[in-house]
């Protein structure tokens, strides 16, 4: 059964979003402030997070940004407000979903429904690709003083570990397999997201901006993901100066 958690100090939008899941099949487990989201997250290890933005104790983003340090579960952030600037702020946390309350119950359902359904054949297709032993050389890539191991999943940058998220991860992946391909923000959208509806461009950009602060030296003249402007990025497969 999919563990789903809800994180809100408004104890009548837990209840409400808690008969709602588990009407659906959802096991549902509710929290009334940030420190308690963490701590039923490392209790529990929920499927999926819902997580109100303004929380006593530690807010939604926080708890957002130290649950992404380190695991990759879908996470959806509600919040009063509906300004662009708190949901490019969800988005920079690495949040996968936003919503503004109000909200209809039965959307929100929808969402989480559309999230996890995305998921179940990405994780199949990573399985699948996952490097046997005897495979492993083919595993790693080294370009530029940049190593990319996919079957440990760390990335070293003149020879120091970047502790990057699973999605900032697998965009490196893509881009180094593919050097010198331009990929445009839909693309990359669909690839690594699988989003078609609910999602949108944002996500893209802001996750660049977050791995080139990783593994750049100067992130605002990046070395290996190039710009190719109106079309999208790349992975600069010749070392150029940067741009």
């Amino acid at each position: 059964m999919v563990k789903i958690l809800v994180a809100d100090d408004e104890e009548n939008i837990t209840d409400v979003c808690a008969r709602y899941l588990l009407r659906e099949g959802f096991e549902v487990l509710c929290a009334k402030d940030g420190d308690e989201a963490l701590r039923v997250w490392e209790k529990e290890l929920p499927d999926f997070i819902v997580l109100d933005v303004m929380m006593p104790k530690k807010t939604g983003w926080q708890v957002c940004e130290e649950i992404r340090s380190n695991h990759d579960v879908p996470i959806l952030m509600l919040t009063a407000r509906g300004e662009e600037m708190d949901r490019l702020m969800g988005l920079t946390m690495g949040a996968d979903d936003y919503m503004t309350k109000p909200f209809s119950p039965r959307e929100l359902v929808l969402r989480v429904k559309a999230i996890l359904r995305r998921l179940k054949p990405m994780e199949a297709a990573n399985a699948a690709a996952i490097p046997t032993q005897a495979s492993k050389s083919g595993s790693i890539i080294s370009r530029m003083g940049l190593e990319i191991d996919n079957l440990r999943r760390v990335v070293k940058v003149g020879g120091k570990e970047a502790e990057l998220t699973v999605k900032e991860f697998e965009l490196l992946w893509l881009f180094a397999n593919h050097p010198d391909q331009v990929f445009s923000r839909n693309q990359l959208l669909n690839t690594i997201w699988d989003i078609d509806y609910f999602g949108d461009t944002t996500t893209v950009t802001v996750h660049i901006r977050r791995l080139r602060e990783k593994i750049e030296k100067n992130p605002s003249a990046p070395k290996y993901i190039k710009t190719v402007w109106g079309i999208g990025y790349k992975f600069d497969g010749k070392g150029g100066d940067p741009e």
